[in-house]
């Protein structure tokens, strides 16, 4: 038999039995007067349990922890006393086997000619909700255990890699001399010809050792020839050997720093000094990897790597005529410029603690470190010898001091030319500086610069503006 609409609006029941959300009647008192099948088979309760009864008693009576849940606070009860209807979340309903299940309900007012005559409990179970809600946020606990897990072991591998550079002297967190290690990464693995540029004492035979130690090359001597120390007779002789009555003194035959690279890597120290006809030979001898001793006609193959390195401007030499061109692309393959230390003047406190740590093995010292008025001295200085000058200046107060914690005695700026903080201005702009330094440039907060400089921030930014102070 077909279904009319009508059979519906006659007995509205037949569609609250259909519905999957179970459906609870109440009248005032807060007792059950209907009952839908949904709400059984979710309870446990049958309809002919609760009719007539007050069902908080039977399964709202207690929260999920089990403790009391008085009837005063129900948000059912008090939908029956003020006539407002509730959404509810996060509670669970009690079955008649005595376990629990976590439901989302709304409860509804009943009018009757405008006056309050009970309310209707729409609820389902979200058991699989919760269920779902639980693995996602347990997953994503656990990608954020991992994520933090994976930046713990990225901090400590770059603390490793750190810790392995500051082993081979080249020490430095700044962005320019890390470039400057990513440069050597980059090309330490290859045979290809690197040129080193940068100002006495920043460390270019440092570098040019740290190629040699990462290349292929490792395990064959890297030979040193300091080009600026030999006339220019005895500067051939003594890269390409010779033979012996050559010259006067030539009672035996040698063989030069290019024989006995052979395999490894030939550290050119100084190019810039070669003259012009020292370059011409070593032209041929980097693109034909082959020479022949002074005094010999016997061609000598060699395999070898070539790095060198100098402190002058060798374009602007080409351009005077003082060095060939040819050469210089030759040489200049792959540039390294290595920064002089006042353009990384935040790299000062590693390369002090590095320095200090090798001090302490050369003079049997126990010097643990050096006080930060010493450090802010050291950084306002402009450092013309740059880290061989620093290294001096430690070793030089190392051997003064007594104590683990080395004070600067005979450094003074008073005594140093090119420090010439002449004027107020140029003091606060220094002092300015230094407390954004030590502060990693935070300028706001508890911990920042304007905090240490009893400025409020704004006035802080102002003063950066006008001195023309800028974050690096």
């Amino acid at each position: 038999m077909a279904i009319e609409l009508t059979d519906f609006i006659s007995d509205p029941a037949l569609l609250l039995n259909a519905v999957g959300e179970g459906i609870y009647g109440f009248d005032l008192e807060g007792k059950a007067i209907f009952i839908n099948p949904a709400a059984e088979r979710m309870t446990g309760w049958k309809s002919s349990d609760l009719i007539g009864k007050n069902i908080h008693q039977y399964h709202h009576h207690s929260h999920a922890d089990g403790s009391e849940y008085p009837a005063c606070d129900c948000k059912i009860y008090a939908t029956m006393q003020d006539g407002i209807s509730r959404h509810v979340t996060n509670e669970v309903f009690w079955r008649k086997d005595g376990t629990s299940f976590p439901v989302e309900y709304t409860s509804t007012a009943v009018f009757r000619d405008k006056k309050l005559i009970g309310a209707v409990a729409v609820f389902r179970d979200v058991s699989e909700q919760k269920r779902q809600q639980h693995a996602l946020e347990s997953a994503l606990a656990q990608v954020k255990e991992l994520s933090e897990q994976l930046a713990e072991q990225n901090t400590y591998l770059k603390k490793e890699l750190n810790q392995e550079w500051h082993a081979t002297g080249l020490v430095g967190n700044s962005q320019t001399f890390q470039r400057v290690l990513s440069q050597i990464e980059l090309v330490a693995a290859t045979d290809s010809t690197v040129l080193i540029l940068g100002e006495n004492g920043t460390g270019k035979e440092l570098v040019a050792r740290n190629l040699h130690q990462m290349s292929n090359r490792k395990d064959s001597p890297m030979v040193k020839v300091n080009c600026a120390a030999f006339t220019a007779s005895l500067l051939e002789s003594e890269l390409f050997g010779h033979e012996k009555g050559a010259f006067t003194g030539a009672t035996e035959r040698r063989k030069g720093k290019f024989e006995l690279a052979d395999g490894g890597t030939l550290f050119l120290d100084e190019i810039g000094e070669l003259s012009v006809e020292a370059q011409s030979k070593l032209l041929r001898v980097l693109q034909e990897q082959e020479f022949e001793r002074v005094g010999g006609s016997k061609v000598i193959k060699v395999n070898i790597r070539v790095i060198a390195a100098t402190n002058r401007d060798l374009k602007a030499m080409v351009d005077q005529g003082l060095f060939r061109m040819d050469l210089f692309y030759r040489l200049n393959v792959f540039p390294i410029e290595v920064p002089p230390l006042k353009d990384r003047i935040e790299d000062l406190p590693l390369l002090c603690q590095s320095i200090i740590s090798r001090l302490n093995d050369k003079l049997g010292k126990a010097v643990d470190k050096i006080n930060n008025k010493s450090l802010a001295m050291l950084k306002r200085y402009q450092w013309p010898g740059n880290v061989r000058e620093l290294q001096n200046v430690l070793e030089r107060e190392m051997i003064l001091s007594t104590s683990r914690t080395l004070t600067l005695q005979s450094f003074s700026l008073k005594d140093v030319a090119e420090l010439k903080l002449e004027t107020l201005v140029d003091a606060e702009k220094q002092h300015i500086l230094n407390m954004l330094e030590q502060t990693q440039w935070k300028i706001g907060g508890a911990f920042g610069a304007a905090k240490l400089l009893d400025l409020p921030p704004s006035t802080l930014r102002s003063k950066m503006q006008k001195l023309g102070i800028k974050r690096p």
